[in-house]
């Protein structure tokens, strides 16, 4: 044990040396949080006023967009705040709670979308048996799934961590409360902590790709053996949109944590985790709904319903 007086704060630095531009950027991200809460809970109306909607894939998107909602929410207010303060400070308890919501809500994005793959492969795969497989009390046990995992996984970390005492440096060169700097500052021995983290990072970020590949191996195989040209595209343009947001996600979090550590700059991890916690969740509704007919059809009616009742 290091000695040193208690840590009972965290100071965030957010983005230093950016002098000029706090409130560019503030109105910035703070036009993207609002853009991002309207366009996640836009899905989540649409999906539960349109019965079309109502089918195994929006619902899993409304879990999707649900949790995009909390994910920003539990790092962006914060974030903003070191644009307009000297010394962003927060904390010990309320950092935990930060780095175990958006840990959390992290992991549960990856199983989600790994749900989804699995959902795409039984609707192109198994066309014919998909409504008798992919019933409603399936999708509500594995949306229950991912959620239970992603919590259990992430809380049984947190425990552990909360119990360990703090005396070391207290700034986070993050904008959010981030496990590494934490650990750094804790004044006992965090191996144990460091090994489940790698041992939960291994198992979530990898497996749940692997899995979605081997989902869309078979997927792109069954669309390469449709005869014609239209029955391809339509089969690809249902499973297109999730590929996309697959491919962003996976490509940031591979582009962190895969270079070598002599090439690594906690600069460009930084800005790539911009991209994870605010560009992507705001890019999803957009991903989702800009080649949807459905979802475009559902937005349609929804907006002429008041011009209805008030030609009434």
């Amino acid at each position: 044990m290091r000695n040193g007086t208690a840590i009972t704060e965290f100071v965030l630095l957010g983005f230093p040396g950016i002098q000029g531009f706090q409130a560019l950027l503030f109105m910035v991200i703070f036009l993207i949080y609002i853009l991002t809460l309207s366009g996640n809970g836009l899905i989540i109306f649409l999906v539960w006023v349109e019965p079309r909607l109502q089918t195994p894939m929006y619902f899993f998107l409304c879990n999707l967009a649900f949790l995009e909602i909390w994910y920003t929410t539990t790092v962006i207010p914060k974030l903003l705040e070191t644009f307009v303060v000297p010394k962003t400070v927060i904390c010990t308890t309320c950092c935990l709670l930060q780095a175990f919501f958006h840990f959390f809500l992290g992991t549960t994005e990856f199983l989600i979308l790994g749900t989804m793959s699995f959902d795409r492969y039984l609707a192109i795969c198994k066309p014919l048996r998909y409504p008798t497989i992919m019933t409603s009390s399936l999708c509500m046990q594995l949306a229950l799934s991912s959620w239970l995992a992603g919590f259990t996984i992430v809380f049984c970390q947190t425990m552990l961590l909360v119990q360990l005492p703090f005396c070391g440096n207290n700034v986070i060169n993050h904008f959010y409360c981030d496990v590494g700097p934490i650990l750094k500052a804790a004044c006992a021995d965090t191996s144990i902590l460091e090994l489940l983290g790698l041992l939960a990072t291994i198992l979530v970020i990898p497996g749940s790709l692997l899995f979605t590949i081997i989902s869309y191996v078979y997927i792109l195989s069954t669309i390469l053996r449709i005869p014609s040209a239209s029955g391809r595209q339509k089969a690809f343009s249902t499973c297109a949109s999730h590929l996309t947001v697959v491919s962003l996600l996976y490509g940031a979090v591979l582009f962190m944590y895969l270079r070598p550590t002599a090439h690594s700059s906690f600069k460009i991890n930084k800005v790539v985790s911009v991209l994870n916690t605010i560009l992507t969740p705001l890019l999803n509704p957009f991903i989702y709904t800009i080649r949807n007919k459905e979802v475009k059809g559902a937005l349609g009616k929804a907006m002429s319903c008041p011009k209805a009742h008030l030609a009434k």
